[in-house]
């Protein structure tokens, strides 16, 4: 592949539909996904992307069955206790996107302490979207703007992006969802003004690395054009 995406991002959908299909209850279903986070992380460092960010729990997803919220907020805490220290080593750096509160006071100050243990790793930087919504994003850059004295007329599309949770990175060049839905569903609305979309048919458990190399290579198949046409990006052809 010639043309990678230097920022990926993954709605990881349909662990629920994944574990219900195995007659297992859809906890197991997110704990498959978890496992396969794992191997995507993997293969995002082998390739050679140095941003991702995952799609792990939305504002939204507070309504769901309160059983279903209090062991998603489990593995969360699970995973910072077990898997940090391997991502450490692998040199990724963690980054959260999203709000904390909602969040037990204790893993707060697990997610903060992840994110300072990391915070020099330059391999690959993993934003984990939990309790996270681009509406919701967008009302907190212009509550902090607001906050800090910036008036109608300093306002501009750099200064917006200076304040949403992904300031100083580059935004998605490629948004994936998985589980065949074709839905943004309130992420990275400001950051993925012209990202690709790419959907894959697989539920998120079973989005492997060849599944993701396939994503790749459909993502450098294409033209990217940013409002322009084909002749003013490649006016010698």
């Amino acid at each position: 592949m010639e043309k990678l995406p230097t920022h990926v991002a993954i709605i990881m959908d349909g662990n629920g539909r994944w574990a219900l299909s195995r007659g297992l209850p859809r906890l197991a279903g997110h704990r498959a996904g978890v496992e396969n986070l794992r191997r995507i992380i993997t293969a995002c460092v082998e390739f050679g992307i140095p941003y991702l960010t995952i799609y792990a729990f939305s504002t939204e997803n507070w309504g769901r069955p309160l059983e279903e919220v209090k062991g998603l907020l489990f593995i969360l805490d699970e995973v910072l206790d077990r898997e940090l220290a391997e991502l450490h080593k692998q040199g990724v750096r963690l980054w959260h996107i999203g709000r904390l509160e909602g969040i037990a006071p204790s893993t707060q100050k697990k997610v903060r302490d992840a994110i300072e243990m990391t915070k020099n790793n330059t391999r690959l930087t993993l934003n984990v979207a939990f309790n996270y919504g681009g509406r919701a994003e967008i009302v907190h850059a212009l509550q902090q703007m607001l906050a800090d004295g910036v008036t109608a007329g300093q306002i501009t599309e750099e200064l917006i992006g200076r304040y949403l949770y992904t300031a100083g990175q580059p935004d998605p060049d490629l948004i994936i969802r998985t589980a065949g839905e074709l839905r943004v569903s309130n992420f990275l609305l400001w950051q993925g003004a012209y990202a690709e979309y790419y959907a894959a048919d697989v539920y998120w458990p079973d989005f492997d690395k060849e599944e993701f190399r396939r994503a790749l290579e459909h993502f450098a198949s294409r033209e990217r054009r940013f409002g322009l046409v084909s002749a003013q990006l490649n006016p010698a052809a």
